[in-house]
C-alpha cells in the first residue's frame, strides 16, 4: 500500500514516526511519503518537506509568509497527485491539513485524520468540513468521541500517543540528576511556556514563589529558539533556580512537583506522575476574548479528560504569588491530596491507553479502513 502522511510540527513528527513504525509492522510493502521531520524519516518515510519550513505562528507571521504558505499547499497537491497514495493520513496541523483534505476528497483520495483538531474548544463550525471531507477520524482524547457524536459523526478513539512515548522514555531513564547533586529537599520543575510573551506573564510569579522555598532546587525548562540572555535576566536574583534546555522529560522524571502552563505539558506532567499546579495568565484583552470564544470547563487537559478538577488551575488574577505558594506547599506536603492525585493519574493513564498504544491502534484502524 502507498501512504502519504502530513505532519506540520515537532509533536506531529514524533507521533507520525511511531505510526509509520506500526504501519510497517502490518504492511511490509508499505511505501510512505511524508511531511514531518527527522523522526518520520528515520522510521522509514520518504521526507518531502520538513516541518520547520511550515511553522508560522500568529496572524502577522502568517500574513507575512502567505506566498510561501500558498506555494506549500500547491506543492503538496502536486506531490500527492504524482504519488497517487491509497490513503492520505493527516496528523493534527489543522490550518494546513483541512485545506488539503477538502482538495483531496474532491480528487477522490481516501482520507484518514489522526489526532483531531481541537474543535471542541473553539471553531466548532470546522466539524462541517471534517464530516464532509474526512473519511475516518481517529481521536486521542476520550471525550472527543462524545463531542463528535452530538454532530452525528462516528469517530474512533485510539488512545493518546504520549502514553507510549513516556513509557518508552522511562524504560531508558537512568535516574541521573540533571545538575550536580547538593543538599536540598528535591527538584521543582517550572514549565512556563514556549513564547517570550507568555513566559514574561508567568515565570516572574513562579520565581517569587521559588524564593519562598529555599530548600528546594527549581529548574526552568527553557523553550527552544529563545536566547539564554532572556532567561539569565529573569533569573539573576534567584540562587536556587537553574535552567535546562532540551531535557524536559529528564526534569519531569526527577521532579517532586511542577508548576506548568496550560497545554500538552500538563498532560505530560501527569503521565510522569508529578503533582502539579496549572498556571495561566494572558493579557487582559486576550483573556477576555478567549473567555468568550473557548467553550470548555477547564483549561488543563488532565481535568478535561477526567471531567473533574484533578489538579488546581490558577487562571488570570488567581495566578498570584500568594495563591501559588499555598498550592505548591499543598502538593508537596499534603499526603492525602498527593495520594488522591496519584490515584487520579493512574486512572488517567488507564483511560488514555485504550487497551493498547495509540500508534498501533491507529495503524490497525487505517489497515481495516483500507481493507473495507
Amino acid at each position: 500500500m502507498k501512504y502519504y502522511i502530513i505532519a506540520g510540527e515537532a509533536s506531529g513528527d514524533l507521533h507520525g514516526s511511531n505510526l509509520i513504525k506500526e504501519l510497517k509492522k502490518l504492511d511490509s510493502t508499505a511505501e510512505i511519503r511524508c511531511w514531518g521531520g527527522e523522526k518520520m524519516e528515520a522510521a522509514g518515510g520518504t521526507l518531502v518537506k520538513h516541518y520547520r519550513d511550515l511553522a508560522f505562528m500568529g496572524f502577522s507571521e502568517v500574513l507575512m509568509n502567505l506566498p510561501t504558505i500558498i506555494r506549500n499547499i500547491s506543492f503538496c497537491k502536486n506531490d500527492i497527485s504524482g504519488f497517487i497514495p491509497d490513503v492520505l493520513v493527516l496528523v493534527d496541523y489543522p490550518g494546513f491539513n483541512l485545506r488539503i483534505a477538502k482538495w483531496a476528497k474532491l480528487k477522490g483520495f481516501k482520507i484518514v485524520y489522526y489526532i483531531s483538531p481541537q474543535v471542541w474548544a473553539w471553531k466548532e463550525n470546522r466539524v462541517h468540513g471534517i464530516k464532509k471531507y474526512v473519511d475516518k477520524m481517529l481521536v486521542i482524547l476520550p471525550f472527543e468521541k462524545d463531542f463528535y457524536k452530538k454532530w452525528k459523526y462516528d469517530v474512533t478513539y485510539v488512545g493518546h500517543p504520549l502514553v507510549e512515548v513516556i513509557e518508552e522514555y522511562l524504560l531508558e531513564y537512568n535516574e541521573q540528576p540533571i545538575l550536580s547533586t547538593h543538599q536540598n529537599a528535591g527538584t521543582i520543575a517550572l514549565l512556563p511556556g514556549s513564547r517570550q510573551q507568555e513566559i514574561l506573564k508567568k515565570l516572574p510569579i513562579m520565581l517569587e514563589v521559588a524564593a519562598s522555598f529555599p530548600n528546594y532546587r527549581f529548574i526552568v525548562a527553557k523553550a527552544p529558539g529563545i536566547e539564554n540572555a532572556f532567561y539569565d535576566e529573569l533569573l539573576k536574583n534567584y540562587d536556587n533556580v537553574h535552567t535546562v534546555s532540551g531535557k524536559t522529560y529528564m526534569l519531569l522524571a526527577e521532579a517532586k512537583a511542577a508548576l506548568v502552563t496550560s497545554g500538552t505539558a500538563t498532560l505530560e506532567t501527569a503521565l510522569f506522575a508529578v503533582p502539579e499546579v496549572i498556571c495561566y495568565k494572558g493579557s487582559t484583552i486576550s483573556y477576555q476574548i478567549a473567555k468568550r470564544l473557548v467553550k470548555i470547563k477547564y483549561i488543563g487537559l488532565v481535568n478535561l479528560i477526567m471531567d473533574k478538577q484533578v489538579v488546581t488551575e490558577l487562571i488570570q488574577d488567581k495566578l498570584n504569588v500568594e495563591n501559588l505558594k499555598i498550592e505548591l506547599n499543598s502538593i508537596l506536603h499534603d499526603g492525602v491530596r498527593k495520594s488522591a492525585m496519584q490515584k487520579d493519574y493512574a486512572s488517567l493513564k488507564n483511560l488514555l491507553s485504550a487497551g493498547g498504544h495509540a500508534s498501533s491502534n491507529a495503524a490497525r484502524q487505517i489497515q481495516s479502513f483500507l481493507k473495507n
